[in-house]
């Protein structure tokens, strides 16, 4: 078992995005940590090349026992269970402390263990309350009233009393002492699995950072995102609008998501759309047309 490794769960439909996404591993990854990627089995074959060289591939089935068939909480169950296999992804024993991350992040700068790990055994704790998705009004009205609903469900499952909204969309490292506690102090004590747990809420990061600060199972040693993620459409266009660089993102961040969610519908847009061509695709002929003769006007003026 090693101290700390990658985990990416992808399927064939990401597979451009995966791609990508390894394809950055391989150019930053300086310190040759260990990557697994989980795909379903009749994928392996696809992704095999993707991984050569720098990761392993793992079928779905290895966690068959665990994974459902229907919808849980009206999600899809191939949602429900890449979830299920980032949270149980710890019991095969192959590292202490892993990073799950989606095949819709790139990194953009090197990284190494001392990025993820605050000690030999401690690793940072994602924590935020994020305020300033609460201010957007379209992710706001689109996502976080449903979602506060459900976060403040789960706190009060786990028994955790915090007037504060403490956790992360994703991109947690977790471990595997916190996670042997979830299950063996709070699901078996429920006789719950994985997918019971999930029918509470569908926030598996959640559900891992609230037990985190209910049970004080590690020392909480917090550090802020690794990955900038854009979550919706507005907020790539803004992006482009103020001619913010990828370059400029990697001074704070590791890496960055463009949410695959919105991406896919506006043609695949991801961390190398060029600027021009993202506010082509949000910006309408009439809208073009309109700044375009009110740039006139303003030039006249001046």
């Amino acid at each position: 078992m090693v101290p700390f490794g990658i985990l990416v769960k992808s399927f064939r439909e990401d597979a451009s995005a995966a791609e990508r996404l390894f394809g950055s591993i391989r150019r930053f990854n300086s310190e040759q940590l260990p990557v697994w990627l989980v795909v379903p089995d009749v994928d392996v074959e696809m992704f095999t090349d993707i991984v050569h060289g720098i990761g392993e591939v793992i079928p779905e089935s290895a966690f068959e026992d665990q994974l459902v068939a229907e919808p849980v909480a009206g999600v899809r169950p191939g949602y429900i269970n890449q979830e299920i296999i980032k949270l149980a992804f710890w019991e095969m024993g192959l590292a202490d402390n892993y990073l799950p991350v989606d095949s819709d992040a790139v990194f953009l700068r090197p990284f190494g263990i001392d990025d993820f790990m605050h000690s030999d055994h401690v690793p940072y704790t994602v924590l935020l309350e994020d305020r300033e998705l609460q201010v957007d009004p379209d992710y706001y009205t689109a996502h976080w009233r449903g979602r506060e609903v459900v976060l403040r469900h789960i706190q009060q499952q786990v028994g955790l009393q915090d007037r504060r909204l403490l956790t992360c969309h994703g991109h947690q490292v977790l471990s595997s002492t916190v996670l042997r506690s979830l299950r063996e102090d709070f699901l078996n004590q429920r006789g719950w699995s994985y997918a019971r747990m999930l029918e509470e809420g569908p926030y598996e990061f959640s559900w891992y950072n609230f037990w985190l600060q209910k049970s004080r199972a590690i020392p909480i040693e917090i550090r802020e995102p690794y990955f900038k993620v854009v979550h919706s459409a507005q907020q790539h266009s803004d992006l482009a609008l103020r001619g913010i660089t990828m370059d400029d993102i990697a001074r704070g961040y590791l890496g960055v998501i463009i949410n695959s969610n919105f991406a896919k519908s506006w043609g695949d847009l991801h961390h190398e759309t060029d600027r021009r061509e993202a506010l082509a695709t949000y910006l309408s002929w009439p809208a073009l047309l309109s700044v375009a003769v009110a740039k006139i006007r303003a030039r006249f003026r001046r």
